[in-house]
């Protein structure tokens, strides 16, 4: 946009540069693995019931973007929802081709399930893969004239992945849901992708609001296609249905769900021995659920009678629901009319916004930290069968040997929230408007809207790669080279995650691809005007 500066231009391309260069040849053909090489000896037995054994039917042969060719030479399905948001600008036809390409019956496994990444294939990443095909479908496009045969094409086969979702991870059958370390590492205060070491089960909140994050999503889909294809209205029906069900279950199963009224912040619970213990860590683990929030036209609904009937009914013959959780909310004085799902009720959404924006919990000068930084004078501490475990605030490099020690989710900044975050603050403020404001930062005495709060948050991470009078730019770390020597002074790195105090790029240093959306954060219209 002819509104962004120079100095964010050369943000934004430097950005878009190094995308581009991330993509790969990417060859894998685990049959062949197994196998191996015909001219070599052969391998050891062992391989055949080792790792990947159950994807045989992965053929991969194709040009992929890969989180970072250097450090990171193979691809993973969550990075690459992400890496599409960037590339929908810049080539659509790729971005497109990315998303429909992991959904293939030569990448997907035949129960649903997306492949994660080559060193585990059947690691369980967070279900973002429906947000990015609505999100490329919407921005590849203007309205009335967008690509319904890519939407339909990759819905189709993510109702095989929902459906993986639902069998395999919601273990009792009651709408909460595990799913193992989802993207997040070390964030836990159990290594979440192994058994817990103490027994019992552990109700996820962030696996619970990905589910209905995934469910809204598909929601939305639906109601796009069943706009040509009335068929569609069924399935419109079958998650707006399934998503108030699950918001129930995280706001009241069992009294309060995953919520805990006396902190105002929802956590994971473990279940032991007939007991539920809420796992007290303020962490995006408990800010994931403001993910998951569409706001639905009035008009839509009634263009489509079949739904509009069924969603009646539902709210009528099920009132319990509509009443306790506020998932379905209307909005006054509006052009049109406008319905708001969501898994927080307007109270707690507030409750939960006073961590959020509080610059001693989440609020970093650089985007929203992974684990609040309270931790930091407050480690959380649990203990179970005579053994002791704690979390703390770690802004910098892990002190964790969880997942090898080389990430860290227990307080640095990572974009794909950061962005999630974002996007998800926006459609509150199209629900609520001005009629909600919040003190950002908590403290300041600054009142903002939400949609206001969400590019302060904007503003802040791009701030990540801004330089200051001396050349110098927080995701270099202080080094000198970056603000002197003419052979770096203006070279970007991208890091994969940063700093949660300084800004310091951390992880992989050369364009981890999914810290692109800086790109989408400084182009969006109408934001980062100066």
């Amino acid at each position: 946009p002819s509104c962004v500066s120079d100095a964010h231009k050369q943000i934004s391309r430097q950005a878009d540069a190094g995308l581009l260069w991330t993509k790969q040849f990417y060859y894998y053909v685990v049959r062949d693995w197994l196998r191996g090489d015909l001219a070599q000896p052969a391998p050891p037995r062992e391989r055949k019931q080792g790792r990947n054994a159950e994807w045989s039917h992965l053929y991969n042969r194709d040009i992929i973007s890969m989180p970072d060719k250097w450090e990171y030479p193979w691809y993973a399905a969550w990075d690459l929802a992400f890496h599409t948001i960037s590339f929908a600008r810049l080539d659509p036809g790729f971005a497109k081709k990315q998303l429909l390409l992991m959904l293939r019956e030569w990448y997907m496994h035949p129960n649903g399930q997306i492949p994660a990444y080559e060193f585990a294939l059947g690691d369980v990443n967070p279900p973002v893969h429906a947000w990015a095909c609505w999100r490329v479908y919407k921005m590849t496009g203007k309205r009335g004239a967008r690509d319904t045969d890519f939407l339909a094409r990759a819905f189709q086969k993510l109702l095989l992945n929902f459906t993986w979702w639902v069998n395999r991870k919601d273990i009792n059958g009651q709408h909460l849901f595990t799913g193992g370390f989802l993207g997040l590492d070390n964030i836990g205060v159990f290594d979440r992708s192994k058994p817990l070491p103490v027994g019992g089960t552990l109700e996820q909140a962030d696996g619970t609001a990905w589910m209905a994050f995934y469910c809204g999503t598909m929601l939305s889909m639906a109601l796009e296609l069943a706009h040509t294809h009335p068929e569609y209205e069924d399935l419109a029906s079958k998650f707006f249905e399934h998503f108030i069900h699950i918001a129930d279950a995280m706001n009241n199963l069992g009294g309060a769900g995953l919520w805990d009224e006396a902190d105002g912040f929802y956590y994971d619970q473990l279940r032991l021995e007939g007991k539920s213990t809420p796992m007290r860590v303020r962490s995006m683990v408990g800010l994931i659920p403001l993910f998951a929030a569409e706001v639905l036209k009035g008009e839509t609904i009634d263009r489509l009678p079949g739904f509009k009937k069924r969603m009646d009914w539902f709210l009528n013959n099920r009132s319990d629901l509509a009443k306790t959780i506020s998932c379905m909310s209307h909005a006054d004085g509006g052009e049109d009319d406008r319905y708001l799902l969501a898994i927080p009720t307007r109270g707690r959404l507030e409750r939960i916004l006073e961590y959020l924006l509080n610059e001693d919990e989440f609020l970093s000068p650089f985007g929203i930290r992974s684990l609040s930084r309270a931790h930091g004078q407050a480690p959380y501490h649990f203990q179970a069968g005579g053994v002791g475990y704690s979390i703390g605030y770690v802004p910098g490099e892990s002190d964790s040997y969880l997942f090898g020690g080389n990430s860290n989710w227990r307080g640095p900044v990572w974009f794909p929230v950061n962005y999630l975050l974002i996007e998800s603050l926006e459609r509150y403020d199209r629900f609520y408007g001005d009629t909600i404001r919040v003190e950002c930062p908590k403290g300041s005495g600054n009142m903002l809207s939400l949609g206001q709060a969400a590019d302060e948050i904007r503003r802040r991470l791009v701030h990540l790669f801004e330089a200051d009078p001396d050349g110098q730019r927080p995701c270099h770390g202080g080094d000198a080279r970056y603000a002197s020597d003419p052979a770096f002074r203006d070279l970007l790195l991208f890091h994969e995650f940063f700093h949660g105090e300084t800004g310091r790029g951390l992880g992989a240093s050369h364009q981890t691809g999914w810290t692109a959306l800086v790109s989408q954060c400084i182009n969006d219209p109408g934001r980062m005007k100066t």
